[in-house]
């Protein structure tokens, strides 16, 4: 046994407080064992994704102090250090943590920041050397475990960017800067009216209202926190959400008008939050102007009281690809290449470089929503009014939609043609029933039939609605040949446990000419096709390439989405 005569004293000292057998006996302690380290991974490469996850773990052996006299037990004096170096011999920057325990976890968010702490470069994997250090005391010397080499690779927590989620904390592809990455961020959001959002920064900190009632501007990250949400007005708003004060505020801009050698008023489009002004230029040659108009300030002070909005000049500067926004407006000048129409565009998309520039009018048709959102029909269920669901278009040149979704109103229900939009709702023009009508912009709520399973079908085009009652589903289609097509009997699905989900065991005699469809109340006119895993209405057969087997299909008319194993 190794002796260690220099940590004699300590024992003595913690003898003094027991009765000895002996006066004068020699107790001797054992030396500390730097035990033996092991690590769960050899390369871990980061990701804000992964920052709540457990991405690496050690785990260690060691051994007791023990003292010379069987009868007596060691004093718990052990110091444990786990340490990380980027150097195998430990020289230059050793980050540590002190340890009780014989194991230690690593999150994404903690790794990086160690990695950070050893001056690793973001993207690159470096080699990082991991033992334990173990002493008996202060001044005392340590003795080392192995050492384990883990290559890590970081990733750069960018805190000059906020992003806005929307009320389901999915992005929405619009961004706040904070340029001294300082928790200030600006900038300009597009924003139907009452849309809610959440703001995250690039540490994962989720930013959101503080779960008071009659505080709509203030701003918390606490677990507790409710949506965020903009007033009432739908348009151009200027954000300032500033977690050191815990507080947002919007500035709302109704109107802009250019002067100077251009004069009218512009035009804005919250989808790509550009202003735009049409003209016409008689010649090449540079053209000033100035864009100015009057916001309507809210904050923590006015709420989202439209009336208590404090009224504000607003103005834009600089040159046409550095533009600045403040109270007052002075002038800018972009270049006409030639005379003919153009677009004055004032870009504020990107809040890190707000452009201006002339462009050719582009006055085409609008892409045609994918989506149109139905809220209130499970109102009896969820409560409230929402715009988690939706149906989805299938044929956009007659602009038609279709899905199935349990419906059980109190109300009645209207469909919307924006997502978190209560002004771009269509209803009723209280001449249908809850099987079927005629819609308008605005219109009343659509009678809601009894509680129930449904296939909505809606066109835009003609504005009219089908609902129909979903009764049975079937499946046909496997094992067809030739151009004449096969086997097109339909074969029941069962209703799972879970509203909206059917199953059937199909067995195929080998790949199929047109795949298999799902069919809605026995119509071979109301069917779902798909692929990959996704339904879509009225589309191609899915699953045509499958092999000969049996094969259990089940579909999610909801969700959309279907498995074949």
């Amino acid at each position: 046994m190794k002796i260690s005569k220099y940590i004699l004293a300590v024992v003595m000292l913690s003898l003094f407080f027991a009765s000895c057998d002996k006066d004068g006996d020699m107790l001797y302690l054992s030396s500390p064992d730097g035990g033996v380290l092991k690590a769960t991974a050899t390369d871990v490469v980061l990701s804000n994704e992964l920052k709540n996850t457990l991405v690496l773990s050690f785990a260690w052996t060691q051994s007791e102090l023990q003292v010379s006299n069987d009868s007596m037990s060691a004093p718990k004096v052990l110091q444990t250090t786990l340490q990380a170096s980027i150097s195998k011999n430990f020289t230059g920057t050793v980050v540590g943590s002190s340890e009780s325990s014989l194991s230690k976890a690593y999150t994404g968010s903690e790794l990086n920041a160690l990695a950070k702490s050893l001056g690793l470069m973001a993207g690159e994997a470096t080699p990082v050397y991991f033992r334990l250090s173990v002493k008996t005391g202060n001044n005392m010397d340590p003795v080392y475990s192995n050492i384990e080499k883990v290559n890590i690779t970081p990733y750069t927590i960018d805190m000059t960017v906020g992003y806005i989620l929307d009320s389901k904390q999915a992005k929405t592809g619009i961004t706040l800067c904070s340029p001294n990455a300082d928790g200030v961020y600006k900038g300009f959001v597009g924003a139907a009216s009452w849309f809610n959002f959440y703001l995250l920064e690039g540490n994962g900190t989720m930013w959101g209202n503080d779960g008071v009632d009659g505080t709509p501007f203030l701003c918390s990250s606490q677990s507790t926190q409710w949506k965020c949400w903009y007033p009432g007005q739908k348009g151009c708003y200027y954000t300032i959400m500033d977690t050191k004060n815990r507080e947002w505020s919007a500035l709302y801009i109704p109107k802009l008008s250019v002067s100077g050698d251009l004069k009218g008023d512009m035009t804005f489009d919250e989808d790509s939050d550009r202003w735009t002004y049409d003209f016409t230029a008689v010649q090449a040659g540079d053209v000033t102007f100035k864009i100015s108009g009057t916001g309507a300030q809210y904050n923590v002070k006015t709420g989202t009281d439209d009336k208590s909005a404090v009224s504000t000049p607003v103005g834009f500067g600089g040159t046409s690809g550095n533009v600045t926004f403040g109270t007052s407006a002075s002038d800018i000048t972009v270049n006409v290449p030639k005379a003919g129409k153009y677009s004055l565009t004032l870009d504020l998309k990107n809040p890190k470089s707000w452009t201006c520039s002339v462009k050719t009018p582009d006055h085409s048709q609008g892409q045609i929503n994918k989506y149109l959102y139905v809220s209130g029909a499970d109102d009896a269920i969820s409560g409230s009014w929402t715009f988690d669901h939706f149906l989805t278009l299938y044929n956009e040149d007659n602009q038609t939609y279709a899905g199935i979704m349990t419906v059980s109103s109190k109300y009645g229900y209207k469909f919307y043609t924006t997502k978190d939009d209560w002004d771009s709702s269509y209803g009723t023009d209280n001449s249908g029933t809850a099987a079927s009508g005629s819609l308008k912009s605005g219109g009343g709520n659509i009678p809601a039939p009894e509680p129930g399973l449904y296939l909505l079908n809606v066109d835009m085009k003609k504005l009219t609605y089908n609902v129909a009652t979903v009764s049975t589903v079937s499946v046909a289609g496997f094992n067809t040949s030739g151009d004449q097509g096969g086997n097109w009997t339909l074969v029941d699905m069962l209703p799972t446990a879970v509203s909206g989900v059917y199953s059937a065991t199909v067995t195929l005699a080998g790949t199929c000419k047109w795949g298999a469809k799902i069919y809605i109340n026995g119509s071979y006119d109301s069917y779902f096709g798909g692929s990959d895993g996704a339904l879509v209405y009225k589309g191609d057969g899915l699953e045509a390439s499958k092999g000969a087997g049996t094969y259990t299909l089940t579909v999610d008319l909801k969700n959309l989405t279907y498995t074949m194993k």
